[in-house]
């Protein structure tokens, strides 16, 4: 198994080269072997899949940075891919729960991992902008203390939170870029325009776009054109396999038929997949 500095200089590598790449989001060893025997070639945890796959709600706070990271382990060592980590808002709201958090997922054997500007509350669901610096440039300090480049991604949540302020989310990407983060992310974006506005705004530093999650859907060709260096699926994934689930639960239940078998994989292949490190 290579070792967390090659692991670390292998997802930095891929922040580097021409054109752009998807790092897909497992939930479970399962799922980021399946993905490694598929050929990407990094992956990041999904935090609203480790809650479904625990039964609890997302985005709530229901989920603890030892659950995280314990979740992280286990996919760190399903494979041999880098990989990162959502880190949500740190699992704080001061700059020194964020640096704590990046220590803690690099001692956890991550490579990267993301912060993002969300409070968690619904009456002020965005941290103030003098905050969200501070939150990042203690992440961006911790980061860099490694004996590793540990691969920083910062959010800005607003569009995520009904704040579609496209100014202000630029105003803060071009903070955190300015504070050290590696890659910029402002989920929710929903325009070419918009996306084009922001990889324009923070170049040369890469950026982060979701695919997945709503509409609309843009191809990788089509976001390597606007310059999107690194595409993530978020919870889609997750929630695809969920969704398969439950329309094949609903079958037998409401109908008593079992045709959703008909789609199902092979239990050869699943075997396959899981037979070996890839």
């Amino acid at each position: 198994m290579p070792n967390q500095l090659q692991r670390a200089l292998a997802l930095q590598q891929l922040h580097q080269r021409p054109g752009c790449f998807v790092i897909p989001n497992p939930w479970d060893a399962g799922s980021a072997k399946a993905l490694a025997a598929l050929g990407f070639e990094a992956l990041a945890t999904t935090s609203a899949g480790l809650a479904c796959s625990l039964g609890r709600r997302d985005g709530e706070g229901l989920i603890s940075r030892e659950e995280t990271l314990d979740n992280a382990r286990t996919i760190i060592a399903a494979t041999r891919l880098p990989v990162a980590a959502d880190l949500e808002n740190g699992f704080g709201d001061s700059p020194q729960a964020c640096a704590e958090t990046i220590q803690q997922a690099a001692l956890s054997g991550l490579v990267g991992g993301s912060i993002e500007d969300a409070s968690g509350l619904a009456d002020a669901p965005i941290y103030p902008f003098e905050l969200a610096l501070e939150r990042i440039q203690a992440a961006v300090a911790a980061a860099r203390s490694q004996p590793f480049p540990f691969t920083l991604c910062a959010r800005a949540e607003n569009f995520l939170h009904g704040r579609t302020d496209l100014a202000d989310t630029i105003r803060r990407l071009q903070a955190y870029a300015e504070a050290g983060a590696d890659v910029l992310y402002a989920p929710g974006l929903r325009s070419r325009e918009e996306i084009a506005a922001m990889v324009r705004a923070v170049a040369p530093k890469p950026v982060n776009v979701v695919m997945g999650l709503a509409s609309p859907s843009f191809t990788v060709a089509e976001l390597a054109e606007l310059g999107v260096k690194r595409i993530s699926l978020g919870s889609s994934l997750a929630r695809a396999a969920f969704g398969a689930f439950l329309r094949a639960a609903e079958e037998v239940r409401q109908h008593g038929s079992f045709t959703f078998a008909e789609q199902a994989e092979p239990f050869a292949r699943i075997n396959t997949l899981f037979s070996a490190q890839r």
